[in-house]
């Protein structure tokens, strides 16, 4: 774990070693992805079912490539009554934020008396991809097919893998809330493929989006263009501020929130208190060893954890800001002063009592956000990643007497004589 002061002379220096620091821990795929896409697109339905059975222990075949209705009904009649309504609350939640977010169509009509708008349409198919097997996520689930459906996607299409032929029931009940019946037992590169460029069994989407090993985030970047694609995510981070007036343990766990996903995550605290920031490194170091997942968290926090300590909350906002977080927490006396300072951060939980992990369940906004200082650039998943504009133009003879002149100048002067023309004509000339 690094310590860090804004005070000592090698600052500058020490933090932009932090900023470049890779936090990939996998090599390069792009082969073999590239070879799978290329099988699937030339075998279909038999190249996905070859790859899943050699890498996911399985014995599949065409007519099981689809999970059932059946299946899907007896998975969400498994699910205990608590853990069902705690499901529909974060769905609930999840729909209500999302719906809020729908944009309005534009028409104006200008002084020339033209006619000018955007309209607001949904992509008729998306593709959700959703970690199986050790990592069974629902709340990928909610994430991702929740604004689509608010959108006003009309077919949503998930892949998740199922190693052993062992689907995790919770997932397949997320679907059914969040309105999926289409699912696939299909996962990796292949399904990525399949999604993309189609087959006799899965009709290929416009847009793929959801998280995914090393192996399907290659597999997205190499689908781009064909098809859209939420992002390439890189491994999850946190950066904490946090004054003396909370309580240690409670930062410590929240940075080890972070630190348990995977031993490339990050987690850093930024403090205006020596003596606090020494109370959180000890409470991290006597809470890791309670955890589950301790060496994923222990190897996080020792090889990317990091301490900053600053004069003052304006430094620490403006080194926040050159962090970018994925996630952004403002443990303050004021949250909402500092807040108004950030510009770059995926997401931002507010005060003592709005923990990151809030925002992985059931706060409403997505949890799917930009990684890798992406956040100077990106946004986080929303409903608008699953509509498009379409921006519509009208005029008549008069309204095009009073801008076509210029119109005709400009193409003119770029040497484009049939542009020119092509308006010249309607003005008379």
């Amino acid at each position: 774990m690094i310590r860090l002061s804004t005070a000592d002379t090698g600052f500058e220096a020490a933090f932009k070693i932090l900023l470049s620091q890779a936090r990939e821990t996998t090599k390069t795929v792009d082969d073999v992805v590239s070879a799978i896409i290329a099988k699937v697109r030339e075998d279909g339905d038999a190249a996905v079912i070859d790859y899943t059975n050699r890498f996911d222990r399985q014995s599949l075949t065409v007519d099981r490539l689809r999970v059932t209705t059946a299946e899907i009904d007896a998975a969400t009649a498994s699910i205990p009554t608590d853990l069902a309504a705690a499901l529909d609350l974060a769905a609930t939640r999840i729909e209500a934020f999302h719906r809020a977010q729908l944009p309005a169509d534009l028409r104006v009509t200008d002084d020339a008396g033209l006619t000018l708008g955007m309209r607001w349409t949904a992509l008729d198919a998306v593709g959700i991809y959703v970690p199986g097997g050790k990592a069974a996520y629902p709340s990928s689930v909610l994430m991702n097919a929740i604004p689509a459906r608010a959108a006003g996607v009309g077919r949503i299409a998930m892949c998740v893998p199922s190693p052993d032929g062992v689907l995790n029931p919770l997932v397949l009940a997320a679907a059914r809330r969040a309105g999926v019946t289409e699912v696939y037992r299909i996962g990796g590169a292949q399904a990525v493929a399949a999604l993309a460029y189609g087959t006799a069994t899965i009709a290929p989407v416009d847009r793929i989006v959801g998280p995914g090993n090393a192996y399907v985030a290659e597999a997205k970047r190499q689908v781009f263009g064909h098809v859209g694609i939420d992002s390439i995510a890189g491994p999850s981070e946190v950066v904490i501020l946090a004054d003396a007036d909370n309580d240690p343990r409670r930062v410590a766990v929240d940075l080890l929130a972070q630190a348990e996903h995977d031993e490339a995550a990050q987690a850093i605290l930024i403090t205006d208190s020596a003596a606090f920031a020494d109370a959180v490194a000890d409470a991290v170091a006597a809470e890791i060893p309670t955890l589950p997942r301790s060496a994923i968290a222990g190897a996080s926090w020792q090889a990317h954890g990091a301490i900053i300590l600053v004069r003052d909350w304006e430094e620490a906002a403006a080194l926040s800001d050159r962090l970018a977080p994925e996630h952004l927490q403002l443990m303050l006396r004021d949250p909402e002063a500092v807040f108004a300072r950030i510009r770059h951060a995926g997401a931002v939980f507010l005060g003592a009592y709005a923990p990151e992990a809030v925002g992985d369940y059931i706060a409403g906004p997505n949890h799917v956000l930009p990684t890798g200082r992406s956040a100077r650039f990106a946004s986080g998943l929303s409903v608008f990643d699953f509509l498009k504009r379409t921006t519509f133009v009208g005029a008549d003879r008069s309204a095009l007497a009073k801008v076509g002149p210029a119109a005709v100048a400009l193409a003119e002067a770029e040497g484009l004589q049939a542009h020119a023309r092509s308006i010249a004509l309607r003005l008379g000339q």
